[in-house]
């Protein structure tokens, strides 16, 4: 059976208010979404409760805590906690026991990721890694922006090679010369347009780009 989607609107719990705990729970009340976070930190709780729906000092790792704050009435829930593999992984546990059906769980290292997806979490993050990773693109200096999906396939802000300004994409050709697609070109104070075989691509110009990850690399290295 496929998994059931996550309802668009819907409460979503939040455990652990430390960066990225607290970073998901701020962008989710941005998006209008209710949230209910909980975070044994006295400090932590006084800081986010202006900011957030709802903010409770609890601890986690007891179900019967959880069970009080009515956590099993949720169907999403982010595991923000991560200094601590024992908490976070009996916090896991009470959630699946609590039958939360969707779990969004940090991770630090493979083998904690590993415990967390066999205990039931069916999203696994690891927020340090994916950073390292994307900084590494980001480092050569022409990519601005970089997301990597599971299968090698990504999608880069970027400024424009040098044989592709002052041509159209047709052009250009790079979808034939290097194996990528041009979505769209952002230009200076202008609206971002999606990409025409007749779109001229100006030195000013920053360009979205998707494609294999080593075939934008190779794109991107274009002086």
């Amino acid at each position: 059976m496929a998994e059931k989607k996550p309802e668009h609107n819907a409460p979503v719990l939040v455990i652990g208010l430390g960066r990225f705990g607290a970073s998901v729970a701020e962008q989710l009340v941005k998006q209008g979404r209710e949230v209910l976070a909980i975070e044994r930190n006295q400090e932590l709780v006084q800081k986010w409760a202006s900011v957030l729906t709802h903010v409770v000092e609890a601890d986690a790792t007891n179900i019967d805590a959880l069970r009080q704050l009515g956590a099993q009435e949720f169907t999403s829930a982010v595991v923000g906690v991560g200094t601590s593999i024992e908490s976070s992984v009996l916090i896991t546990v009470n959630l699946v026991d609590l039958g939360i059906e969707h779990l969004w769980v940090k991770a630090i290292t493979p083998s904690h990721g590993k415990i967390l997806t066999r205990i039931g979490a069916n999203h696994v993050i690891y927020p340090e890694a994916d950073a390292g990773v994307r900084a590494a693109h980001l480092v050569g200096g022409r990519m601005l922006d970089f997301i990597e999906f599971d299968d090698g396939f990504a999608i880069v802000k970027m400024y424009p090679p040098k044989e592709t300004q002052g041509f159209t994409l047709a052009e250009s050709q790079v979808r034939s010369k290097y194996g990528i697609t041009v979505v769209g070109v952002k230009s200076p104070g202008e609206d971002f347009t999606y990409a025409q075989p007749d779109t001229k691509v100006t030195r000013r110009d920053i360009l979205i780009v998707s494609g294999h990850v080593d075939l934008l690399e190779r794109f991107a290295s274009r002086p």
